[in-house]
């Protein structure tokens, strides 16, 4: 236990924190940051993936059990993913065994995890600007169930989460957006946490067997965590969403870049390429959707996972 005292402990501790900051203003999976954040702090891939899945399944647990106390989430349909991602994220914590390089063969599949899971995000803010200027109504209609095409979207977002950790936050819920438009965003938030809670337990699991878990890695994840999230949670209605969720696409992208080998040079430039032309771009979006290309008071809106709406 005494290696919970060291620096690199403490390490841990402090970025757990700041992911557990943002997590908590833009309501993100923490896997796409704490990950590849594990791993720049010089923590084996393997252990970093085991350690980040364990105290994601204590965290997911939490807001979970709020979401189901409150009623809002669809239980069939978490039901229909969970068949399909339970026993894919189980599968997927093996996947490396299978690798004769498993150190190198995860650095790049979370590279193309946090790719995907940046242009993911992107659309999801697309999504949740179309839904605020159409008046922030969902269609009407009864919510018909796609059971087929739900437990595939459950194999390959458990798959990507049982190799990479990434994903369960992100990708799997702009699927959800897509194939159940008529399903309401808190029920949508409430559906994937508590399908994500048997998710990311069951990944959590297979690397446990596979890996183990270190307790001065673990620890500090989920003491720094916590109330990283909390205090990013009180302070979400301050700060401009807009600004935070780009700066998001923009750090997954260039770490996602960085991890599968992209020359410093290179990442810089895309990097700053992104930061430069990125509100040029979101501006003419916005344009699109008879919005001003730039909002003066982008602080006054509040566009969150559970109630996209702008504040008056």
């Amino acid at each position: 236990m005494h290696d919970l005292f060291t620096t690199s402990a403490l390490d841990v501790l402090i970025v757990s924190f700041g992911v557990g900051i943002v997590v908590g203003l833009t309501g993100m999976g923490g896997g796409a940051l704490m990950t590849p954040a594990l791993i720049f702090l010089g923590i084996n891939p393997s252990v970093a993936v085991a350690n980040d899945l364990v105290a994601a399944s204590v965290n997911k647990s939490v807001g979970a059990a709020v979401h189901w106390r409150h009623g809002s989430p669809n239980l069939r349909l978490a039901g229909y993913l969970i068949v399909g991602s339970v026993p894919a994220a189980f599968l997927g914590s093996f996947v490396t065994r299978w690798v004769s390089d498993e150190e190198k063969f995860l650095t790049y599949a979370i590279g193309v995890a946090l790719l995907f899971a940046a242009c993911s995000y992107a659309f999801r803010m697309y999504l949740q600007l179309r839904h605020v200027t159409g008046g922030n109504v969902a269609p009407a209609g009864p919510v018909v169930l796609r059971p087929a095409r739900t437990i595939a979207v459950g194999v390959v977002g458990g798959l990507l989460v049982g190799i990479t950790s990434v994903g369960s936050g992100s990708v799997i819920m702009v699927a959800l957006l897509l194939l159940y438009p008529t399903l309401s965003a808190v029920r949508l938030v409430g559906t994937d946490l508590v399908q994500a809670v048997p998710l990311v337990l069951s990944a959590a699991i297979g690397h446990w067997i596979n890996d183990g878990v270190q307790w001065a890695v673990l620890i500090p994840l989920i003491v720094g965590g916590s109330p990283g999230t909390f205090l990013g949670s009180r302070m979400a209605r301050w700060v401009s969403q807009s600004v935070i969720r780009r700066g998001i696409v923009i750090v997954l992208s260039v770490t996602g870049l960085k991890m599968l080998g992209v020359s410093p040079t290179w990442v810089g430039i895309i990097g700053a390429g992104m930061l430069l032309l990125g509100p040029l771009l979101w501006g003419f979006v916005r344009q699109t959707r008879g919005l001003p290309a730039f909002d003066n008071n982008a602080a006054a809106w509040r566009v969150s996972d559970e109630t996209p709406t702008p504040r008056p």
